[in-house]
């Protein structure tokens, strides 16, 4: 049995968003890691819901891991006081690295880097690369029009419906710790 602890991926903005929800959301996601000894494994950042989610892993006691390339160290105050801080030279080693150790993938709201990422793990899982968990964490139907573009291309031949399958939906917070713990189980 490994000695490490799960570790969850969490691809989220790194603005806080015009909804006051999204950072609450943000806040309740890191506590609810951390209560169920779950390491984040994230972007880094000190900004937006990025730092929300770290910040409230590291106050109720629980594990961090981030990375960041250079070019973002001062534009997303890299917050250097994680248990782990790994600097890289290209945002392709960044998503890399976070991806490669963690057991599962949560996007919370976010913009196009978190598009980026959910998508590039979405066709990865779509390739037969990994059978990792991606969920959505969609407060207040943020990722609504999302799901409907994902049916869309099915709908519109370019993917099969398994596509649809290898992403899961949860509308609150309590929603995504019951998908997490029945994923990592």
């Amino acid at each position: 049995m490994s000695t490490f602890p799960k570790s969850v991926c969490i691809y989220c903005g790194s603005r806080d968003g015009a909804r006051p929800v999204y950072a609450a959301a943000a806040l309740a996601t890191g506590q609810m890691l951390a209560a169920n000894g779950w390491r984040l494994v994230y972007g880094a950042g000190d900004v937006g819901l990025m730092g929300q989610v770290a910040r409230a892993v590291q106050g109720a006691g629980g594990q961090t891991f981030g990375v960041i390339p250079t070019h973002l160290l001062d534009r997303e105050a890299g917050k250097r006081d994680l248990n782990q801080f790994v600097i890289t030279e290209t945002m392709h080693e960044r998503k890399k690295v976070m991806f490669m150790n963690a057991d599962a993938v949560v996007v919370l709201p976010g913009g196009a880097g978190s598009l980026d990422e959910f998508f590039e793990a979405l066709t990865w899982r779509q390739l037969g690369l990994h059978a990792k968990p991606i969920i959505l964490l969609n407060i207040d139907g943020f990722w609504d029009p999302l799901s409907a573009l994902l049916k869309h291309v099915v709908d519109q031949g370019f993917a099969g419906d398994d596509i649809l399958s290898y992403v899961t939906t949860a509308t609150d917070v309590t929603t995504l710790e019951a998908a997490l713990r029945d994923a990592l189980s």
